[in-house]
C-alpha cells in the first residue's frame, strides 16, 4: 500500500507529466535522428577486449549515455535495473549498499575499479556507495563465478567500473547541474584531449543531500528520528603517451571522500561514516610482434573508513597494492593469455588484531578458439596465499551458433571467497581456523536475434545452478561463544530472461529474473533475495526530445535466515526525460517513485518515497 511521507515535499506528479507533455509538444516539429547500436567491446568476461557478440559468459555492459541519461543518483540504483542483480540499501543513496548478483551475497561480488580491487579487507567487501556516477564511463557486470579470471570473491559476479578517460581528438569539455528532492543538490565538471601522442582527462564532482531519517520503526534499537544525508566529493585523471607505434605509456588516479550520516541509536548524536576510496595505477603496453603483446601494471586502491559515533570512533583501512603482467598470444588456433598477478593486504585499525597483512601471489590462463561456428573459452587459475593456503579454479564455456540468429551456451566454473580479517581475526568474535567458502556453477544460455521490417531484437534465456560450500556464518553455543564457522550450504539456481527491441524511435529493454536462491540445510530464502524481480524500460525518441518509462519490481524477500522478518513485493515506476533544448545543453528530468509506493531493501529502512531531480548538462 502506497503512503505518504511526513516532512518531505511532495512529489509534484503532475509538474513532472506537464513538462513532459510541454517537451514533447515543442519537440514534434523536429526530426528525429538515430544513429546505429554498435556491438560494445568488453574486457571483463576474458581479460582481454572481445565484441559483446562473441562473448560465451553472461554480461551486460552500461554505456556512458546510458549512464548519463539514467539520472539515478547512485551506482547502487543503478544497478537495481540490471538484469541478474538486487541491490540492499540501508537508507538513501550514501548510505551502506550491496549487490546481490544471481542470489549470492554482497561480499560474494568482486567490484574493479579500472582493474584494480578498492574494497575493504576487514568488511570482506566493497563500498558500492562511494563509487560515484560523476566520475563512472563504463560499467561491465559479469554474472557467474569467475575466479579462475580474477580469483577470491567472485562467487556471484564480478562488478567492473571504467573512469572516465579522454575521447576522441582535440579538447573537449563537459559540465553538470542538478538539484532535487530533499535538497539534492549536484556539481560535476571535466576536460578531455588528444595532442598528437599524448591523451588526457580530468573530472571533478560532488553531490550532497539532506536525506531523510533512515531508520522509520522506533522500536529497533538503533532508531533516531533525523535527516541522514550525504556529501561526496571526487577526481579522477588519466594520460597516456604512445611514445612509438604499439608502444603506450598510461597512468590514472581516481578518488571519492563520502561523509554519511546513519541512524546509531543515539539521539543526541549524529552518527556518520567518512569513507575515502582512492585508486591509482601506471601500466605499460607493448606490442612486442604481430602475435604478442604484453602489459605491465602496478597500481594500489584503499579504502579508508571512520565510523564516528556516540561510543567512540572506529577507524579502519584497507590498502591493497597490486603488480599485474600479462601476456597476450595468437596462436596458429586461438589466443592465450597469461597474467601473473601479486596483490598485498595491509589493514590499519585501532583494533588489536593478531596480523593485519595477507599476501597472494596468482597465475591465470585463459584459451579462446573461434572455429566456424564453435567457439570455446577455458580459464585456468592458481591463487597462494600466505594466509588461506593454495586455491586453484576453473572454467570452461562453449558456443556454438545454429544459424546467423540463433546462438547457444554452456558452461562450468568455480569459485571461491576468502574470509575476511574481520572473520579471522576481529578480537573476541573470529576463527583464524576459517577456510574460504567454494562454488560449482554450471550454466546453459540462448541467445535470439533477428529483425522483421523495421524491428529488432535480441532475446536471451539463461539458466544457472550454483552450489556454494563452506559459507562463513555466524553461531553461538550454549554458552553463548559466538564465532564465525564454516558451517553452511547453499544452492543458487534459476533462469535469467532478457530482451532488448527497437522499432522506429522505440526502444524496450526488459529483464525478469526467476531464481530459488536458498540455505541448503533448512529449505529457507536466503536474506533480502526475492524469487522473482525484474525491470522493464521503454524509450521513446519524440524529435529531439527523449522520454522514458521504467518499471521495477520483486517479490517478497526476508530480512532474517529464519524467514520471519517479512518485507514485501513492490513495484515502482519512474520516469525520465532528456531534451536538448539549445545547442550543447541538455535538459535532464527524472522522477523516481512516482507513485509513491512505500517499500523497503532492508527492514526498518526508508527507501525515501517519490523524489524528483533535474540537471542541465553541457557538451559542444
Amino acid at each position: 500500500m502506497s503512503s505518504t511521507k511526513p516532512g518531505r515535499p511532495q512529489m509534484p506528479v503532475a509538474a513532472l507529466a506537464a513538462i513532459l507533455v510541454a517537451a514533447t509538444e515543442a519537440s514534434a516539429q523536429n526530426t528525429a535522428t538515430r544513429s546505429a547500436v554498435l556491438d560494445p567491446v568488453v574486457v571483463t568476461a576474458a581479460r582481454t577486449s572481445q565484441p559483446i557478440a562473441d562473448v560465451l559468459a553472461d554480461i551486460t555492459v552500461i554505456g556512458a549515455d546510458e549512464i548519463l541519461r539514467s539520472g539515478v543518483q547512485s551506482l547502487a540504483e543503478l544497478l537495481q535495473r540490471q538484469p541478474g542483480v538486487e541491490i540492499l540499501q540501508n537508507g538513501g543513496p550514501g548510505s551502506v549498499s550491496g549487490a546481490l548478483i544471481r542470489g549470492a551475497n554482497r561480499g560474494q561480488t568482486l567490484v574493479l575499479i579500472d582493474g584494480l580491487r578498492a574494497g575493504s579487507s576487514s568488511a570482506g567487501s566493497t563500498t558500492l556507495e562511494a563509487i560515484p556516477l560523476d566520475q563512472i564511463d563504463r560499467i561491465e557486470i559479469l554474472r557467474g563465478p569467475a575466479s579462475s579470471l580474477y580469483g577470491a570473491d567472485a562467487i556471484g559476479g564480478v562488478v567492473q567500473v571504467f573512469t572516465k578517460q579522454a575521447q576522441g581528438q582535440g579538447i573537449v569539455a563537459n559540465a553538470s547541474a542538478g538539484y532535487g528532492t530533499y535538497n539534492t543538490a549536484a556539481l560535476s565538471a571535466g576536460l578531455s584531449g588528444t595532442t598528437g601522442p599524448l591523451r588526457y582527462s580530468l573530472q571533478a564532482g560532488g553531490r550532497r543531500s539532506d536525506g531523510f531519517n533512515a531508520i522509520v520503526n522506533p522500536e529497533n534499537f538503533s532508531y533516531n528520528g533525523d535527516r541522514d544525508g550525504f556529501s561526496t566529493k571526487n577526481l579522477s585523471a588519466s594520460g597516456s603517451w604512445t611514445w612509438a607505434a604499439g608502444q603506450e605509456l598510461a597512468a590514472q588516479y581516481f578518488g571519492n571522500r563520502l561523509n554519511s550520516q546513519f541512524d546509531g541509536g543515539a539521539p543526541s548524536f549524529d552518527d556518520r561514516t567518512i569513507t575515502t576510496v582512492q585508486e591509482w595505477s601506471v601500466v605499460s603496453r607493448n606490442r612486442i610482434n604481430e602475435a604478442w603483446s604484453s602489459a605491465v601494471t602496478a597500481g594500489q586502491g584503499s579504502d579508508e573508513s571512520v565510523s564516528e559515533t556516540a561510543f567512540g570512533n572506529a577507524p579502519f583501512k584497507t590498502t591493497q597494492r597490486q603488480y599485474f603482467w600479462q601476456n597476450d598470444f595468437t596462436l596458429p588456433r586461438g589466443t592465450l593469455g597469461v597474467i601473473l598477478e601479486r596483490r598485498e593486504e595491509h589493514l590499519t585499525t585501532d583494533t588489536d588484531f593478531v596480523t593485519t597483512q595477507r599476501d597472494t601471489n596468482s597465475a591465470t590462463g585463459v584459451y579462446q578458439l573461434r572455429y566456424d561456428a564453435f567457439a570455446l573459452q577455458a580459464n585456468l587459475r592458481r591463487d597462494d596465499s600466505n594466509q588461506y593456503g593454495g586455491k586453484t579454479t576453473g572454467g570452461i564455456a562453449l558456443g556454438y551458433r545454429l544459424s546467423p540468429a540463433w546462438r547457444v551456451t554452456a558452461g562450468a566454473s568455480t569459485g571461491f571467497k576468502a574470509p575476511s580479517f574481520n572473520d579471522l581475526y576481529y578480537p573476541g568474535f573470529s576463527n583464524p581456523n576459517l577456510v574460504p567458502e567454494t562454488s560449482k556453477n554450471v550454466e546453459l544460455g540462448s541467445y535470439w536475434t533477428a529483425a522483421y521490417d523495421e524491428v529488432r531484437w535480441e532475446a536471451r534465456a539463461i539458466g544457472f545452478y550454483n552450489r556454494v560450500s563452506d559459507l562463513i556464518v555466524f553461531e553461538c553455543d550454549a554458552s553463548f561463544n559466538c564465532l564465525p564457522q564454516n558451517v553452511d550450504r547453499a544452492t543458487l539456481q534459476g533462469v535469467t530472461l532478457g530482451l532488448d527491441l527497437v522499432w522506429r524511435d522505440t526502444r524496450v529493454t526488459a529483464s525478469l529474473d526467476l531464481q530459488d536462491p536458498k540455505d541448503d540445510a533448512t529449505g529457507n530464502l536466503l536474506p533480502r533475495r526475492a524469487r522473482e524481480h525484474g525491470a522493464l524500460k521503454v524509450l521513446q525518441q519524440a524529435g529531439p526530445v527523449q522520454l522514458g518509462v521504467e518499471f521495477i519490481a520483486s517479490s517478497l524477500r526476508y530480512d532474517d535466515a529464519a524467514d520471519q522478518i517479512k518485507m514485501g513485493g513492490y513495484g515502482i515506476v519512474n520516469l525520465t526525460l532528456e531534451w536538448p533544448f539549445a545547442k550543447g545543453l541538455t535538459l535532464l528530468l527524472r522522477g523516481d517513485n512516482v507513485f509513491d509506493k512505500n517499500y523497503q531493501l532492508a527492514a526498518d529502512y526508508s527507501t525515501g518515497g517519490a523524489t524528483v531531480f533535474a540537471g542541465v548538462r553541457w557538451q559542444p
